[in-house]
């Protein structure tokens, strides 16, 4: 099965496995410097149900949200990583800045966001909420992040934050 799925495919992969019974949880974001904290994360979202589907912000994507210097890793490199992660199912790369729309074409069961985001502010949540769906936020871990990564590189290589 290839786990890396266009955004056309994905809509199809999300009503077959409703029609198998499945529950099928959607999460996204950049995975920019894929670290432990993600991985925890991750995990923790595949326990919500059945099939996890992640929505990752492509490269264009990415530069909208994080600046001009951003991804550090490019989309196919961030893809293959996670997607050899055994409890990640399908990855599909969206351009826009919010998952809105891919969030619909999946119509997911179980939508996950980090407890950082208010509940009010995930993109997707009375969406899926008002089709029968239910919002779960994880806690992150503390003290890691990619761009605390990226900061602590430059203290080290260039004596800078």
């Amino acid at each position: 099965m290839n786990k890396i799925a266009t955004f056309s495919e994905i809509g199809t992969l999300a009503r077959q496995y409703k029609e198998q019974g499945k529950t099928i949880v959607f999460t996204n974001g950049c995975f920019d410097i894929i670290h432990a904290g993600h991985v925890k994360y991750l995990k923790q979202a595949s326990n919500f149900g059945d099939i996890l589907i992640l929505g990752l912000n492509s490269d264009q994507s990415v530069k909208t949200i994080k600046g001009e210097k951003r991804p550090v890793i490019g989309q196919d490199h961030r893809s293959l990583v996670i997607t050899a992660l055994e409890f990640i199912d399908h990855v599909v790369l969206f351009d826009e800045p919010d998952p809105g729309t891919l969030i619909e074409a999946i119509n997911p069961d179980v939508l996950v966001k980090g407890a950082d985001w208010p509940e009010d502010q995930i993109i997707g949540a009375n969406f899926v909420k008002s089709n029968g769906g239910r919002l779960e936020r994880v806690t992150l871990e503390p003290d890691i992040s990619t761009t605390k990564i990226i900061e602590r590189i430059g203290e080290l290589y260039y004596g800078k934050t």
